[in-house]
Parts: structure tokens; sequence; C-alpha cells
């Protein structure tokens, strides 16, 4: 099945995948129309998610020679903790619909790579078949805030009771955005690939479209929330979503850990702006208060350290992990975070950094 994939692709399957983009071009290949609309889309016209991959041709890097680089490493600390890369996994729903092992395959995968992985409320797993599939692996849990805070509650409860080690709270989806080429393959959820945190409640759908999906989330959430959500967690809250330096500002000041510079992948507001764009502002608004990650187009390592470079801590990636799951399983996924740290740890030698800590602002600049 693979050797033909590859045959079709135009790919050598003795060599394998060489980057993402290989692998983009297996799932391509893989995936039936409307799955691939669904992983693959943006918002209306999609300026947005184009505009995610251009901003980093908005940038150039700036080496540094004659710095002993014999020893790069690409360990880095996120909240506090070592992972082996400024690389994350982010949060992607229904991802069973990509591969039969779903989000316990990425889950396998980001802990052998020593990495976290963010699960989606919106996951065809729970949180307890995560954590028993990867007991090792650190894990972070995404949040869609329920309109019953009392169920919202309850799905903070399950995420903290299987070892996860924050709450990420998705900032920008109050209602869905419009996206066009769900809605021109009649897009639904298969019965086969419940929601499993919702699995168990009265009148969970058989078929779950993305806008029935957006229900479960409450559109009312203010600043104000954010102060209950941190009690009721018991772990760090980090917010995803955030362009706006004001935005980063108050993020800071209601005690959250971390902030996420995110335009969901282009998949919400058309024409908002591109997540590397936004992340200068952010870093500076933020000022030391609270981590700045950043998600959006990454697709290389050396477009990781342009986002360190413009303040990031790290970042994170969603349909790269989603073409290698679809292409090849958990192998898949970790032979793509291999990837991209290997890139990464040739830019840092090519840039004169023995370590992502060394990448500051000084090494990119305008072309």
């Amino acid at each position: 099945m693979c050797r033909a994939i590859c045959e079709a692709a135009g790919l050598n399957e003795a060599d394998g995948p060489l980057n993402v983009w290989d692998y983009e071009v297996l799932a391509e290949a893989t995936l039936d129309e409307a799955t691939l609309g669904y992983f693959a889309g943006g918002a209306a016209d999609e300026h947005t998610l184009r505009d995610n991959r251009a901003a980093f041709d908005r940038w150039r890097l700036v080496p540094r020679v004659l710095v002993d680089v014999s020893s790069v490493q690409t360990e880095t600390t996120v909240l506090g903790k070592e992972v082996a890369m400024p690389i994350l996994v982010s949060p992607v729903a229904y991802q069973r619909m990509a591969h039969p092992e779903g989000e316990l395959a990425v889950a396998r995968a980001s802990a052998s790579a020593e990495t976290i992985m963010c699960l989606s409320t919106f996951a065809t797993a729970s949180p307890a078949q995560v954590a028993e599939a990867a007991p090792e692996g650190r894990r972070w849990f995404q949040l869609y805030w329920h309109p019953d805070r009392g169920v919202t509650k309850g799905i903070i409860d399950q995420a903290r009771d299987a070892g996860f080690e924050a709450v990420v709270l998705t900032l920008d989806l109050p209602v869905l955005g419009r996206r066009e080429r769900d809605l021109r393959a009649g897009f639904t959820l298969k019965p086969e690939y419940r929601l499993e945190l919702y699995a168990s409640r009265p009148g969970n759908p058989s078929a779950v479209t993305p806008a029935s999906a957006a229900q479960l989330v409450d559109p009312r959430l203010t600043w104000r929330d954010l102060d209950w959500l941190r009690e009721a967690a018991g772990i760090p809250v980090i917010v995803k979503g955030i362009l706006s330096p004001e935005d980063a500002a108050l993020a800071c000041n209601h005690g959250c850990a971390a902030v996420v510079v995110s335009n969901h992948g282009g998949r919400q507001l058309d024409r908002a702006i591109a997540s590397l764009d936004a992340l200068p502002g952010v870093v500076e608004a933020v000022d030391g208060r609270a981590e700045v990650l950043m998600d959006g187009g990454i697709r290389r390592g050396s477009e990781v350290a342009i986002a360190l470079a413009l303040g990031a801590r790290a970042v994170l990636i969603g349909r790269p992990v989603i073409w290698a799951l679809a292409a090849r399983g958990a192998d898949g996924v970790q032979h793509v975070l291999e990837l991209l740290r290997d890139e990464l740890a040739l830019a840092l030698a090519l840039l004169g950094c023995p370590d992502p800590a060394s990448v500051d602002r000084s090494r990119v600049t305008r072309p």
C-alpha cells in the first residue's frame, strides 16, 4: 500500500519522505476529499491560511560565523520543564479520521520524540486513553469551554486526573468560522469517530458536523471567567488564539502561564493577521510575564528558528503531524518531529547558535 502511494506521489519508497512537504503529498494520496478538506482547509477565501506561510518569506536569517557549534543542542524548557526541542504538537480534532489509532498514535510518537502533545476537546480519544497509550509522555489539554460550567469542570477534572500538565483554553472560536471546503463536501463526523469526552452524555449526536460541535462552545466568555478557570483547573492555564498585544497583556494580568499566538490555522477569521506577523507585538506586550508560544504555517526547522528569533519560546505544529499520521501512523509522526528537530539543529549550527536560547532578534532581518 505504501509503495503504491509513494509511486503515485512520485516519491521513492526506499528513500522515504524527506520533509514535511513530502508527507503532505502522501496524505493527499491517502485521505478522501472531505477528510483532506477538513484538515487542510481554512476560512472563506483562505487568505489567512496562505498568509501564515507567506509571513515567513518576509524574514531572512542572519548567520554569525566563527562560533563554536561543535555541540549543538535543541533542548529547551517550556513552563519550566525540559523538552527535546522547541516544537510541540498542536491540538487537532478528530484524528482518527486520518488514521485508525488517531490521538493514541500521536501520543506515542510525541512521547518518543520527548516533546509535548496537546489533546483537543474534540478528540476521538479520551484523556485517560491517551495517558494509557503513552504514560511516559508529557501532555496538555486544549479546552473548548462548554456552555454548562459543570460540564467544563468535569472535562478539566478528567484531564488533570489523567496527568495532563496544563489547560490550553482556545479563545478564538466563540463562533465557528465559515469553512467552505467543509460546506462543499458536506463534511460530517462518522458515528464511529465519536467525541470521547461527550460520548456518555445524553444527546451526544451520532453524526457531528463542525457547526454542531461549535454549539458545545460557550460564546459568552469574558476575561473575568479566566479567574474561575485558574482556580478550577489547579494546573497552569495557557490561552491560545492571541493576536492582539492588548489581549496578550490582559492574559498576563489574569495570571496565564503562557499565551499562544495563533489564528487557528487560518480557519476562523479570514484576512486576520498572520501568526508570525503578530508575534513581535505580543512578545513586547507580554514583556517576560508569561511564555509566548506560536503556531501557524511552520513547515521547516529554519522557520522554527525565525519564530525563536522573534521571541517565541516554542512553536506548535498541527497539519504536519496530521499528514504524517495519515501516511504512516505513529512512525510517521515521530519521523516528522525528528525531521524538524534535525532541520532546526542544522539551522542553529549555521546561524552560529549552539542552542535555542542563543537565537535572538539580531538573527533575523527583513529582506
